[in-house]
Formats: structure tokens, sequence, C-alpha cells
């Protein structure tokens, strides 16, 4: 009998408090089918088969990882609303006799209860939906896939064990706080409060400090190789920022506008703005975590969203022919022996070749200081000096002229420059490694680009040289120390063949080639690309983190606007009894409303505006990670990430609306049973 009444008391528990209940269970639900969903998916045989599906999946199963992380400090977070809620209950329960021992079997079968449907639910709509979620990563691939239903056990296992574990270490942390307690104070837990916190301005100033440094790192770093070292650690120092300003400076906030007599002297705004101050430490760890969570969206949501939609653009940089041949070390007697090769197995498949790139280079690293290059055995330690690495591409002038079409001429002395990613080169002159000195007479706009240049994470240089041969020679001599200076040849060529011929033409040429590559002198190598047979695994690659910016975008999302709907609904039974009172002395409902909104506005529009700040000075290092994978469509960015804030400024207003109106009714005592 006695086990039949906790569990009574448990289940009338959660039907009494559905207002907190059910959106921690819809939560926990969502969690446990997005878990599911990218289990399944990272697991599912469908992409085995498929060209880019085992890339894509890693990326999932990093995605897992992260899922699995969140899911313990969100259900932990959000599980403290809960608790803080219910030890009134408890504490009631204690005074009538029951011990803390028949107290935990109460909590053991909320929690049992709530797992189980929030495990049930989530795989059952997990189940329901991976197919279509399957089905979308199928056009993602940019391939077909019949639609037949099957179910991952070892993803339901997965599940099952990790949110049962996440359950259990919620349970143990809610009997921890209720065995510390004495029934005294966890009856009076709701009238307890905060003590009104000073305002700490030291700590908002540090806050402040350590948000400017972040943005001025995120604002100056002009280099893909830094801007992905220092991301994280701007990252780091943003999330710090945050809460010390939220915490702190928000207490400072409010002390000024406690100043401001023209504005605090008003019912609305008194009312709010002493609530605020009352409980404001505690509120600021919320908005400072609602702050973040909007922020993670948007700038995943931005990235990952220009990275896909600016997939082709990159693709083409990076394969910039249909067929790209990269070699090293040939020798220049070789080329027409591989040249011939290859236009003839093109002829035999009833095909020329179109829009050939043709040219030798020179490639080497180099520290540029003021137009005088040093030869570096690789990219440099020192992180300062990024923004001075340089790839070098040194190209004959005739090689120039071939592949453009033009009929340029150069003095001695004289050479014209091209960078494809940075802007005009500074310096009117730029001296070699071995000394020679060469006076820059035209920045180009345009040249064959080699594929390499899209690939590496510093900036790329192309200096085109009328001496190419004497230059060629000095910088072979200094190719010592495994600083790395390599004579290169790059050929490619377009076709008007489909796509399936170019693969079967791809595997053709690499048959063909093989035996010439036999008897090449030591030091030589060569690389065939084929756009064709690499759009697959580079789709695969992007599509890849776009979706599980989707998805983890999604379930940031709506852990935001539980923070906030906890948030509103906590403090709202909180700010219940003094509301009752100030309506009892004479202030109406409408004056009510009026407090809400003004608190409401000032507290929770705080964390949407500083998301948009970071936002904005986080935009200059997106863009340079974005190099990374060779995006430099940068009105793209800009579009996709305005958008992106507006619908997320939209959608954060409708859930102000809703959360507010929540407050009021709960404020003005006039609770429903309807969430």
């Amino acid at each position: 009998m006695k086990r039949g009444l906790y569990r009574k008391l448990a289940f009338t528990g959660i039907r009494n408090n559905k207002k907190l209940y059910v959106p921690y269970i819809l939560t926990g639900m969502g969690m446990v089918m997005m878990s599911y969903i990218i289990s399944f998916l990272s697991s599912s045989p469908t992409f085995s088969t498929m060209r880019g599906g085992t890339t894509m999946q890693s990326f999932l199963e990093y995605g897992f990882g992260v899922m699995c992380v969140f899911s313990v400090i969100f259900l932990f977070y959000t599980n403290s609303f809960l608790i803080r809620r219910r030890k009134k209950e408890f504490g009631l329960y204690n005074i009538l006799g029951m011990s803390k021992r028949n107290i935990a079997l109460v909590l053991l079968w909320e929690t049992f209860f709530i797992a189980l449907m929030a495990i049930a639910g989530g795989l059952f709509f997990g189940l329901l939906l991976s197919k279509f979620a399957e089905l979308g990563m199928v056009k993602i691939l940019q391939e077909t896939a019949t639609f037949t239903f099957s179910v991952e056990f070892s993803s339901i296992q997965n599940t099952v064990l990790l949110f049962a574990l996440i359950y259990a270490l919620t349970y143990l942390r809610a009997l921890w706080q209720v065995r510390l307690a004495n029934p005294i104070t966890l009856l009076h837990s709701e009238n307890l409060g905060e003590k009104p916190p000073k305002a700490n301005w030291l700590m908002a100033v540090l806050g402040a400090g350590i948000l400017g440094v972040a943005y001025y790192m995120a604002a100056t770093i002009n280099d893909p190789l830094a801007a992905l070292v220092w991301f994280f650690f701007a990252v780091i120092m943003v999330i710090v920022a945050t809460y010390l300003l939220f915490m702190a400076g928000s207490v400072a906030f409010c002390r000024l506008l406690q100043k401001n007599k023209r504005y605090y002297y008003k019912t609305n705004h008194f009312v709010s703005v002493s609530s605020m101050v009352f409980r404001m430490k505690r509120n600021g760890a919320g908005l400072a975590s609602i702050c973040i969570l909007c922020t993670m969206v948007l700038v995943m949501l931005s990235f990952t969203v220009c990275l896909y939609v600016g997939a082709e653009d990159s693709m083409n940089q990076r394969y910039p022919r249909a067929f790209n041949l990269t070699t090293t070390a040939m020798p220049e007697e070789e080329q027409k022996v591989w040249q011939d090769t290859i236009r003839q197995t093109v002829a035999e498949y009833g095909d020329t070749e179109q829009d050939v790139m043709d040219y030798r280079a020179v490639t080497f690293s180099v520290y540029l200081d003021q137009g005088q290059m040093v030869l570096q055995s690789g990219y440099a330690s020192d992180l300062a000096s990024v923004e001075n690495m340089w790839q070098v591409f040194l190209v004959p002038l005739e090689d120039y002229n071939r592949t453009m079409g033009t009929d340029k001429t150069l003095k001695p002395g004289q050479a014209m420059i091209y960078t494809p990613r940075s802007s005009h080169y500074p310096e009117s002159s730029v001296t070699l490694p071995d000394g020679t000195t060469y006076e820059i007479t035209k920045q180009l706009d345009d040249f064959a680009q080699n594929g390499l240049s899209a690939m590496d994470v510093v900036s790329s240089m192309y200096l085109i040289v009328p001496d190419y041969d004497a230059v060629k020679e000095c910088m072979m001599q200094l190719d010592i120390d495994g600083y790395r200076v390599m004579s290169r040849w790059f050929y490619g060529f377009n076709l008007s063949m489909e796509e399936q011929e170019q693969l079967d033409l791809f595997g053709k040429l690499l048959d063909n080639l093989m035996p010439l590559n036999a008897g090449a002198p030591e030091g030589f190598s060569f690389n065939l690309e084929s756009s064709a047979s690499e759009r697959d695994g580079f789709y695969a690659m992007y599509g890849g983190l776009f979706f599980l910016g989707i998805l983890l975008g999604v379930v940031f999302l709506f852990a935001a606007v539980l923070i906030i709907y906890y948030k509103q609904v906590s403090e709202g039974y909180e700010d219940r009894s003094r509301f009752t009172i100030m309506q009892k002395v004479g202030m109406t409902k409408r004056e009510i409303r009026k407090s809400i909104n003004s608190q409401i506005l000032t507290v929770f529009f705080l964390p949407l505006l500083l998301a948009g700040c970071h936002l904005l000075f986080a935009f200059p290092m997106m863009k340079q990670l974005l190099l990374v994978f060779g995006v430099t469509n940068y009105s793209l960015l800009l579009f996709v990430t305005g958008c992106c804030y507006l619908i997320f400024a939209l959608f954060y207003v409708l859930v102000y609306r809703a959360t507010s109106r929540a407050y009021f009714v709960i404020v003005s005592d006039e609770e429903s049973d309807s969430l």
C-alpha cells in the first residue's frame, strides 16, 4: 500500500505542476529524438554505399558527442527549476510526517515517470522521423534512395543508456538538495528570496574589458589560420564576459536606473526594476545562458548555411578545371609526353580539351616583412606572424600569356603579382629569398588558379617573372634544411562530356599515366584530380556540417526557449504574492501588465541585443574561417547572417509574447490548466 501511495503522490505532483513538467518532458523527448536520429544516421547502412556517405557520418558521430554533453548540462540546469518549485511541497510532506527516505521514494517515482515518458516518446518520434531525416541527408548528398523503414537497435541502446544515466544523475542531485535542507527551509523556500546584491563594478568592468579584447581579436584577425586557432579562445572569452556582464553588470545597470528618478519613480518601472535588483544575481546567470545559446544558434546556422549554399563556388575554386594535374620535379622535356598521353586518352572518348590551364611554377612558403621574403620550413609557430605568411608561386611570363591568352611584356627586374584572397600587395617591390628584387608593375585582377591556393590557410601570391629559369635555379639551391622549394607543373582542362563519362575517363587516365610514372626521376610525384570524382565527398563534408548545424541549432534554440519559459514561470510564482498585495492596495491589472512588460522588455531583450552584438563582431572571424573551406562570397555570408538574425528576432518576439502572458496569468492569480 505504501509503495502505491508514493507512486500516486509522484503522479499527482507531476499532474498538479504540469506547467513546469510538461515543457520539461517535451524537451527531454526532443533531445532523445535528436540523439537517436543523429546516432541512427551516423550508423545507417544506406550511406555506406554512397560516395561521400562515410564522410558525412563521421561528422554526425562528433555531433552525437556534442548532443551527449549538451543534454547532460541542459537537463541538469532545467531540473534545478523543477526542484526549486517543488521544495515547498516536499517540506509540507516532511512536516506531515514523511521522512526524507519517503520523499526520496516520491522523487524516484517522479524521475521514473519523467524518464519513461521522455525516452519512450523521444524514441517513438525518433523512429518515426528518422527516415525523413535520412532522405534529407540523401538529398543533401545529391543521391537517390528508396523509402524503406529500418531500425538501428544499437542506436536505440545507446540513446536509452545515455538518457537513463542522465535522469539517474538528476535524481541523485535532487535527492542531495532535499536531504541537506531542513523542513522549515523547504516549506518557505519560495519566500526566502535573495538579498539585494551590491553593484560589483570591478566584475562589471572586468567583463566589459574581456569582451572588448575578444571583440578586438575577432575584428583584427585577417588570417584564416590565426582565426582557426584563436576562435576557441575568443569563444571562451565571450562566454566568460557575458556571464560577468549579466551577473555583475546587470546589477550595476539596475542601480543606474534607480538613480534616474524620472525613469525609476513610475509605477511600472518602480516595481519591475526593484524586482530585478532583488533577484538579479540569479537572473543574470539565466540571461547569460540565454544569450550564449542565442549566439550559438545564430553563428552555427549562419556559418553552416553559408557553407552549404556556397559549396559550388568553393568546389570551383578547389577544382578550377574538370581535370587537374599537378606534378612535382618533372623534367620539362617530359611535359609534352604527358600532354600527348592525356590528349590521346581524351580523344578516345570523343572529346577535346577546353579552357586549358598550362603553366610551370616554383612554389615555397615565406615570411614577408616589408617586401623582403624569408624562407620558412613550415607554417609559423608564432601566431602573431601568421598574417605575414605567404605561399608563393613563381610563374614564367610566357606561361602566363599562354594560359590567359594575353601578350604581356616585362623588362628585367619587373614582375606582375596576383593575390587571390588578400587585398592588393602594399609594397612597390618584392625581394626573393635569394636576393633578387622585382619592381611590381601591375596588380593582376585574375589568373588561372591551380586549386592548391584554395587549400592553403595562408595567403597565396602568384608572381609573374620574365627570367623564370634563372630564378628557378637560384631558388632550388636554397632547398636545404627542409625549406621545401618545389618545382611544379600545373595542367588542367574542361570537357563537354557528362559527369559519368568523366568518371570513366578519370580511371582510364590514371591507368595510362601510371606507366609514365614508373620511369620518373627521384623526387617526382603527380596528382590527378577530377571534379566529378571529388564532388560527392566535397558535398558530403559541407552537407554534413550543414545538416549537423541545423539539428544542433534547433536543439539550442528550444533550449533557450525553455530557459526563458522557466524563468518567467518560476519568477511568476515567486512574485505572485507581491503583486497580490499590490492589487489589494489599489494597483490595477492594467498597471500590473505594464510593469510586467517593462520588466520583460528591459531584461529579456538584452540577451537578443547582446547576441546580435556578438554576431556582428564574430562576422570577420567567420569570414576568415570560411576561407579555410574555400568560400570567398562575403556578400552571401552577410545576407545569410542578416536573414538568420531577423528570423530569429521574430521568433524571439513570439516567445516573449507567450511567456509574458504566462507570467501575467500567474501573478494576477488567474491560473488556468492550459499551458
